[in-house]
């Protein structure tokens, strides 16, 4: 298992107190990988495979600086697999666990490999890599600036006493009220493609909106089967999974009488199985991520917490309404 790989299978326990700081670093790694798998190829590179595979074991057991030396050696006898090499140490100097992780070291992989291998196949996910960890850097001065505010804060509520605990208990009363006013059951769900947004809606009014995903073609309706498209029209909800391998999916009544037709009139097949659901298993740790790609085959994607949320409030026969 490659070093970068490892990452996939450690998502829930890096969550918790500094997530705001390494999570959205680790959850970039994670994105790059599912979108851009990462391939060995050419001569050299097969020549490399075993001291690669070796490099790898050696991270999985948890020695990185090893692991890491592994891949010098790599750059040193196979230069021209060293592109894949100088990924790998970057991802690994950036990894969580890593506890002599180093952000700039990082850095200066992805750019060295950026200088000396300008026609990589790792160049682009490299140049994402210094990005977001140039975010990550500046975030942690603002997130300790603000720490400092928060508990300077905190100091001050404390010192208030009995009247902020009155305060506090009103407020928690009102959230609660507020909180069971939305457990209600929605009867619609609008999902507005353009603004990438679904809101379930109760008698009319809006009882709260996620940012969602889509299609990979998400421009116009669905005409037939693999185009990649999420539909456009009024349907409801049929049917549900919560064993889904996306977690949990709601199934969409897709096709209706006027995508049957449209479909007939083209001669082609006007496909199905479209949902609304969470992330593919394994994956949960992108959440937010997500939305910054559509990268479903038409169907509508929310993060797993979103969906648990979703699947409570919507029952079967809920109308949904799909919109350009």
């Amino acid at each position: 298992m490659r070093s970068s790989d490892i990452l996939l299978k450690n998502t829930k326990e890096n969550m918790g107190k500094k997530q705001d700081r390494t999570g959205g670093l680790y959850n970039a790694i994670f994105a790059f990988i599912m979108i851009a798998p990462i391939l060995i190829c050419g001569c050299s590179r097969f020549q490399a495979r075993s001291t690669f595979n070796e490099a790898n074991d050696i991270f999985n057991q948890g020695n990185y600086e090893a692991s890491l030396r592994k891949y010098e050696r790599i750059i040193e006898k196979y230069p021209s697999a060293g592109d894949r090499a100088l990924f790998e140490m970057g991802i690994i100097y950036a990894y969580p666990k890593n506890e002599q992780k180093d952000y700039q070291k990082s850095l200066e992989c992805f750019q060295e490999l950026i200088k000396n291998y300008p026609g990589s196949e790792y160049r682009y996910d490299s140049e994402r890599m210094i990005f977001h960890i140039n975010n990550v850097t500046m975030k942690d001065t603002r997130i300790d600036t603000q720490q400092t505010l928060i508990e300077t804060l905190q100091q001050e509520v404390k010192s208030k006493g009995n009247e902020i605990i009155t305060l506090q208990k009103k407020i928690e009363a009102l959230e609660q009220k507020v909180f069971s006013m939305e457990k209600g059951p929605a009867d619609k769900i609008l999902i507005e493609k353009k603004e990438r947004r679904l809101s379930l809606i109760l008698n009319g009014k809006v009882l709260k909106i996620y940012k969602i995903a889509l299609g990979g073609n998400p421009n116009g309706p669905k005409k037939r089967q693999g185009d990649n498209k999420t539909p456009e029209g009024t349907y409801f909800i049929d049917s549900r999974n919560k064993d889904s391998r996306y977690h949990i999916s709601l199934h969409i009544s897709y096709p209706n009488e006027i995508d049957k037709k449209r479909a007939k009139k083209l001669g082609v097949s006007p496909g199905g199985d479209i949902m609304i659901h969470g992330i593919k298993n394994g994956y949960s740790s992108v959440g937010d991520l997500h939305t910054e790609y559509d990268w479903t085959k038409g169907c509508i994607a929310v993060t797993d917490e979103e969906i648990e949320e979703i699947e409570k409030l919507v029952p079967n026969g809920t109308i949904v309404e799909i919109r350009p």
